[in-house]
């Protein structure tokens, strides 16, 4: 299949891939989606949702990161526009069929082959079975976890903001087991909190700038007159909201 634009409500989605397994540029999707920082979401994203491509642009072609059906929907989970569920449904009902019929299922060479063999016509009636059952099972999955995102919402009305064991033992609530310690290294591994020196265990420039965490900072005084003060990490209702989908859009538990 050759590189295609669709238009969502003005933006631009370029898709390329074949008919059976549409290829999403990812620019475009965290660009509809208000998700401003491409790196961060490709980098939390399973290897096995996103592929690099040719992509042909006004200055030449140029290599590009596309998402496949299933990084497409992990990517509308990162996002809290209002407009992520239009989307979705937009690409489900009406993006991917289209592709698919026009693509693969009705070109004049198809419908020769089946005016003079009728078995390639089982073969293209299974293939669209096949096709629905993996977009309902899709719709079913993302509708499954609506509870728990609903759950997710209501934590970012709350003022409140926690320690990192407590968001520990929230997700574990939910249906992921993960302990404080595990959570602290899977931070850390994922850019969320640094890695050494002064700043361990404390938000990076980038979760910060997020509004993912806040930190604490208390004055001891000690006995001897000196005063030491104490930071303190704590997740915002905002970050909290985050890392409970993040964790709701994982296909295996870290």
């Amino acid at each position: 299949m050759n590189q295609i634009t669709k238009l969502f409500e003005g933006q631009e989605l370029r898709i390329g891939g074949e008919e059976s397994n549409p290829l999403f540029l990812l620019k475009d999707v965290c660009s509809i989606l208000g998700l401003e920082q491409v790196a961060g979401v490709k980098r939390r994203l399973n290897k096995d949702v996103i592929s690099n491509h040719p992509l042909q642009t006004a200055g030449g072609t140029q290599q590009a990161s596309f998402v496949n059906e299933d990084g497409l929907y992990d990517v509308v989970l990162e996002s809290r526009k209002p407009e992520a569920k239009k989307f979705r449904k937009w690409v489900t009902g009406e993006v991917i069929p289209s592709i698919r019929k026009h693509g693969g299922y009705l070109t004049p060479e198809t419908v020769e082959q089946v005016l003079s063999d009728p078995d390639t016509l089982i073969r293209l009636a299974t293939d669209l079975k096949e096709e629905r059952l993996k977009r309902q099972q899709a719709e079913l999955r993302i509708e499954q976890q609506q509870p728990k995102v609903r759950f997710a919402e209501a934590v970012e009305t709350s003022d409140t903001s926690i320690l990192i064991g407590q968001l520990a033992k929230l997700i574990t609530q939910n249906g992921f087991h993960v302990g404080q310690n595990r959570l602290f290294k899977w931070l850390r591994e994922n850019e969320f909190l640094g890695k050494s020196g002064s700043h361990y265990n404390e938000p990076t420039q980038y979760a910060m700038e997020r509004g993912w965490f806040e930190v604490k900072e208390r004055t001891i005084n000690n006995p001897d007159g000196s005063v030491r003060i104490t930071r303190t990490t704590k997740v915002t209702g905002k970050g909290q909201v985050y890392f409970i989908n993040k964790f709701l859009s994982l296909k295996e538990v870290i």
